[in-house]
């Protein structure tokens, strides 16, 4: 099913929020490498519309300035088991129409193996871009998804060294393996200086003040009340020395309702400056566009996150990141960045937050090859071996 004749046909596919800075340096790329004169590559953005909504796929695609999608398959919510059957029935008969040269993948969603698993079984070669990430915990649908995509996947760009090493470890062939670097971080240095322009901080009163900046979405947190609830009850002590801002995911909302834990949060519909009094309570907003929260991020004093990619994007801005898991898929984040781990443990929460108002925190380094190229060696790789092929 390869193109005989004309440009390269890749799919690039989208899902949800993660996936749009992943894929917006590659559009850049791709295009950069028409520029140049190359056998020239036609991109075609595939929106699986996964966990869709406005304010976290919309304002993200303006943000990052990605164009309109291709294709939006308009998946939305479901089980793990409807949503992967229905981004693969749906992205088989886009594959069966395009007949396109390759598909590009990125990430760890529902959609990032459902649409692996249809181009491979089409005989369509895969591009699995932040491949072999491990938590090592296979109750997260991530790591499940990581693993089968890996699998079948022709093309694995890792983003760190450990990346390499559990992929040979599961017997992938060096050959299929690259070392690219990390492709969030290209967009957070293409975007960094745009965001710090923008008036996020005035609009919320908070300009010169020290603030905490908070995201919590995932399954393992927020569908386990006492877990949830210890979390909350963290985040609050942290709220009496600091405000806590908290952009507040759509699942984690319906499980603030679920579990009766408004009491915990001033709900806010839209930006308005916050008093200056202190406030036990989270200060909880919709979800911001990508370059307002890159904002909140690298001017926070720290970040409270269960978000791996948040993990490497305080690690480049320098900024202090307490991760509210167990375990992490980025263990270079720990041993070079500015993370640490705490669970739900509502003590760490605050005791860890307080090292670093009081200033006791090591000095972090950004691993050397997260220097904003990654789209660029990937698109690199992949025009040589499609031109090939």
């Amino acid at each position: 099913m390869v193109n005989e004749t004309g440009p390269s046909k890749w799919i690039l596919v989208a899902a949800a929020r993660p996936n749009f800075m992943k894929i917006a340096p590659l559009m850049r790329a791709i295009a950069a490498h028409n520029a140049k004169g190359n056998a020239q590559v036609r991109p075609l953005l595939v929106h699986t519309g996964q966990h869709y909504d406005a304010n976290m796929s919309d304002a993200f695609f303006r943000d990052l300035n990605l164009p309109e999608p291709d294709v939006h398959l308009g998946i939305g919510s479901g089980t793990h088991g409807e949503q992967t059957g229905r981004v693969i029935i749906e992205f088989e008969k886009i594959l069966l129409r395009e007949t396109p040269d390759l598909v590009i993948v990125v990430g760890d969603v529902n959609s990032t193996m459902a649409c692996a698993l249809a181009a491979v079984k089409l005989h369509i070669p895969v591009a699995h871009v932040e491949a072999g990430l491990r938590s090592f915990d296979r109750t997260m649908p991530e790591e499940i998804n990581r693993i089968v995509t890996d699998a079948v996947s022709d093309y694995l760009f890792t983003p760190s060294p450990d990346g390499d090493e559990h992929l040979l470890r599961e017997g992938v062939p060096r050959e299929k393996i690259h070392l690219v670097g990390d492709i969030m971080v290209d967009s957070l240095l293409a975007g960094l200086e745009i965001a710090k322009e923008r008036p996020t901080l005035d609009r919320l009163g908070l300009k010169g003040r020290p603030y905490a900046l908070v995201t919590l979405h995932r399954p393992a947190n927020v569908d386990d009340k006492r877990s949830f609830t210890r979390i909350l009850r963290g985040l609050t002590g942290v709220a009496e020395k600091i405000p806590v801002i908290f952009p507040v995911h759509p699942r984690t909302r319906k499980q603030v309702d679920a579990f009766g834990l408004e009491s915990h949060f001033i709900f806010h519909k839209e930006e308005r400056p916050l008093p200056r009094s202190p406030e036990s309570r989270l200060q909880a907003y919709p979800p911001f566009g990508y370059l307002d929260f890159l904002n909140l991020m690298a001017h926070a004093a720290v970040v409270l996150t269960d978000s791996g990619g948040i993990q490497e994007e305080t690690t480049v801005l320098g900024v202090p990141c307490v991760t509210l898991r167990d375990t992490t898929e980025r263990p270079i984040t720990l041993t070079e960045g500015t993370n640490v781990l705490v669970h739900d443990d509502p003590d760490r929460i605050i005791a860890e937050v307080e090292r670093v108002l009081s200033g006791r925190r090591r000095k972090p380094r950004c691993p050397a090859i997260w220097d904003g190229r990654t789209a660029e060696r990937i698109v690199g790789i992949l025009a040589a071996a499609t031109a090939t092929a």
